[in-house]
């Protein structure tokens, strides 16, 4: 039990630091976790991906089953300041069966400022026109992460 104030001000200020560590451990760890979220069809592809927070886009991976051609993928934002801010980012030449997606975002090229850095309310738009509508079928999974 602390005698005087002096002593209880030193426990106080302790307990506070060790908080404070804890919790910049806790909010590193969230930095670095990665949410997965998917879409899956047969016909063209057009699904957009955001968090309710800062995010950065992390991976965009697609799976294609089936016969037929390929056609670009286009990745891109859906700015929440409206369609002037809206942008092109990235586009895969050709996608499709036998030519799948894996794209990953180096950790360098998603520090600040950075095109893969969104606000809330942003969306990643993924598009892919299907060349062949019901005998190709898409799966599509995008990791996104809370942005600092």
């Amino acid at each position: 039990m602390p005698r005087n104030i002096g002593e209880v001000l030193r426990v106080a200020e302790a307990a506070l630091l060790e908080q404070n560590v804890e919790i910049a451990a806790a909010v590193r760890r969230q930095m670095q976790a990665v949410i997965a979220q998917a879409s899956t069809g047969s016909g063209n592809m057009d699904a957009a991906f955001s968090l309710d927070v800062r995010f950065r886009l992390v991976f965009v991976r697609c799976h294609y089953s089936g016969t037929g051609m390929t056609s670009p993928m286009t990745i891109s934002l859906d700015s929440a300041a409206g369609p002037d801010y809206d942008a092109t980012l990235f586009t895969i030449r050709r996608a499709g069966p036998n030519r799948d997606v894996s794209l990953r975002i180096p950790a360098e090229e998603s520090a600040d400022p950075s095109p893969w850095t969104f606000q809330p309310g942003d969306a990643v738009r993924i598009q892919w026109t299907n060349p062949n509508p019901g005998s190709i079928t898409w799966g599509l999974q995008v990791g996104l992460a809370i942005a600092a």
